[in-house]
């Protein structure tokens, strides 16, 4: 899909969310033809003229300024994911010289950082929310139906979009799986603005939208933000549930990659399940035959 289109879709169903009574417009009666704002109303509001408005739906006007892209935001009242978001669509990155894609690799500082994550799961996501690498601890915690070694295979490595929505061990393993599959969908709402045209993103929404209704429902809400600082109850088939904290940090020198890191409260219940499945780790560890 085109940022043009993008742009187009995410604006109307802002519009659409918003009354005209919440707006401070005046209701008359009579049944209106389109939910939410009318375009030449939010233009009224914005202080921009209908004409400009439609034309910035419609992804002809690239320049428009702070000023406008501040007073449709505010009209619109959208938070500061939806504004980051707004801003991408509206002020795509200029088209270089396309490469040959190429797999998304982690350097060996970051791999050897999540590993020395003995009690806690730590793991890296690629630009388009590819498991790039996992600790054992992430592993047993997330996904051990799935081999360790996965995600140094670029053609098959784990993509956490479609874990959530395809994998019924991980539909299985958090205890409110429509609030992860929302989390997840907006994320990736929101990288879709940031890579405008990707092929491998656009092939990956594609996939997803044809094989999962829940995903399309989803996406076609245009719901943005990240997942980060969330804190969720997992139900893992061993150690029973578990709540724990996820945080994640982005990597300055690697473009688009983010390390996230599960912990759980100090002296919390969750605390001593993760000691227990660190324990199962490093039994099995032990028990592997060397290579």
């Amino acid at each position: 899909m085109s940022t043009d289109t993008e742009l187009g879709e995410f604006l109307r169903s802002r519009r659409a969310r918003l009354q005209p009574d919440e707006a401070g417009l005046p209701v008359y009666g009579g049944r209106r033809r389109v939910p939410g704002l009318r375009r030449e109303e939010l233009a009224q509001l914005a202080g921009v003229s209908a004409g400009y408005y439609t034309r910035l739906e419609q992804g002809q006007s690239p320049n428009a300024s702070d000023s406008v892209l501040d007073a449709v935001a505010r009209v619109l009242r959208l938070d500061e994911a939806e504004r980051t978001h707004l801003y991408s669509l509206a002020r795509p990155k200029p088209k270089g010289r396309r490469r040959t894609a190429e797999p998304e690799q982690i350097r060996p500082g970051v791999q050897r950082m999540i590993e020395s994550f003995d009690t806690a799961p730590a793991l890296v996501l690629g630009r388009f929310v590819d498991i790039l690498a996992w600790n054992p601890m992430a592993h047993a915690l997330l996904a051990g139906h799935l081999d360790y070694a996965a995600p140094g295979r670029p053609d098959d490595r784990p993509t956490i979009a479609r874990l959530v929505v395809h994998d019924p061990h991980t539909r299985e393993l958090y205890d409110d799986w429509p609030r992860k599959a929302r989390s997840t969908v907006a994320d990736l709402r929101t990288i879709a603005g940031q890579y405008p045209g990707a092929p491998a993103l656009n092939s990956l929404i594609g996939e997803l939208t044809l094989a999962s209704p829940d995903f399309a429902t989803l996406w076609a809400a245009h719901s943005v933000g990240d997942c980060g600082g969330a804190t969720r109850v997992h139900h893992h088939p061993v150690v029973g549930a578990i709540t724990l904290t996820t945080e994640f940090m982005t990597l300055p020198e690697d473009e688009g990659q983010r390390v996230a890191v599960y912990h759980a409260e100090p002296g919390s219940s969750a605390e001593s399940a993760l000691r227990i499945l660190s324990g199962l780790v490093a039994t099995t560890a032990a028990a592997r035959p060397a290579e």
